[in-house]
């Protein structure tokens, strides 16, 4: 890789000059590129769901290299062994050792395209790497890069040959991000960008280089971590999960680890906002991405048609803020 930007002196800004990175290659998805920003302010992993051709794919790509991140997709598919994920221990012949060969999961930013087309076996291979950062080979805990998160790809309108994501796995993700057609005027511009010669697969031809490193995203998770909480906004954030619970439409609530990626993920959405503080209108920004694949719907009333975004609507109308 070739060397990157100087650590910069004011993090946030680095941090959201990637933006104008993106942009270079991709039209709209303002709320996708927020989400994994803020993802990757906090340790988080995204789950994006959308339809095939909308820039899942590019999109974190060029986030990738607009951080100067290590990043590598994995291709999920029926035949995915969890070995082809995490690595596996070989023989080396000459030696007659056993040595380990890292897998693509020691990256600074996996993307796992299409997650739910692979068995539960191998999707179960990522767990351990989301929630404690390593994975156990023959008995051997092997820590992975810093940063490091995972961004899933599914398509919402597909079912025949998938594994729907277990609940378990679901909870692991921080964010599950909607990512929408763009408006008339976006595509517009994406055909008119292709038109004009922009190749979406090289990225140094489009112009996207590094505008921020590991170093300035250390700095950036320290100042977020130190984001100021008041207990009237904690108790909100409690409020809001616990809600979620007694709701008769839900058959599987939010649980406290739930309640603590809201928080988080509240405290990233305010850094990037320019506050100091959190407040109660940043909670209710990013509950919706980071609640509704943590819910569950009872089946009688998913048929009416009631979507889990519908509900956190309705929680949050009944849960009143703190002032």
């Amino acid at each position: 890789m070739a060397a990157g930007p100087e650590p910069s002196t004011d993090p946030r800004a680095a941090v959201l000059a990637l933006r104008d990175e993106v942009a270079k290659v991709v039209v709209g998805q303002d709320g996708t590129l927020s989400g994994l920003v803020s993802a990757l302010l906090v340790r988080g992993h995204v789950l994006l769901e959308g339809v095939p051709g909308v820039a899942k794919t590019l999109v974190v790509k060029a986030v990738a290299a607009a951080l100067d991140l290590e990043f590598r997709r994995v291709q999920f598919t029926p035949d995915l062994m969890p070995s082809d994920v995490i690595g596996q221990a070989i023989l080396d012949a000459h030696r007659g050792l056993f040595t380990f060969r890292p897998g693509p999961v020691f990256t600074n930013l996996l993307l796992a395209d299409e997650i739910n087309r692979t068995p539960p076996k191998t999707q179960a291979a990522l767990l351990e790497a989301m929630e404690e950062r390593q994975v156990s080979v023959e008995g051997d805990a092997r820590p992975l890069p810093d940063p490091f998160v995972v961004v899933a790809t599914q398509n919402p309108i597909e079912y025949e040959g998938t594994y729907p994501l277990p609940e378990a796995q679901l909870d692991r993700f921080l964010f599950k991000l909607h990512v929408d057609y763009p408006s008339f005027e976006q595509e517009q511009q994406v055909v008119a960008r292709h038109d004009a010669g922009l190749d979406p697969h090289d990225l140094v031809a489009a112009g996207v280089r590094p505008v921020a490193t590991a170093a300035d995203l250390a700095v950036a998770r320290a100042a977020v971590d130190a984001m100021r909480v008041e207990p009237p906004v904690i108790a909100y954030i409690v409020q809001l999960c616990r809600a979620t619970r007694d709701t008769p439409s839900l058959a599987l609530g939010v649980s406290p680890r739930g309640a603590t990626a809201l928080l988080h993920a509240a405290k990233a959405w305010a850094w990037l906002s320019g506050r100091g503080f959190v407040t109660p209108d940043e909670v209710k920004t990013v509950v919706k991405p980071t609640l509704r694949h943590r819910i569950q719907l009872r089946p009688e009333v998913e048929i009416e048609g009631t979507t889990a975004d519908g509900i956190l609507d309705g929680i949050m109308a009944s849960v009143p803020a703190p002032r």
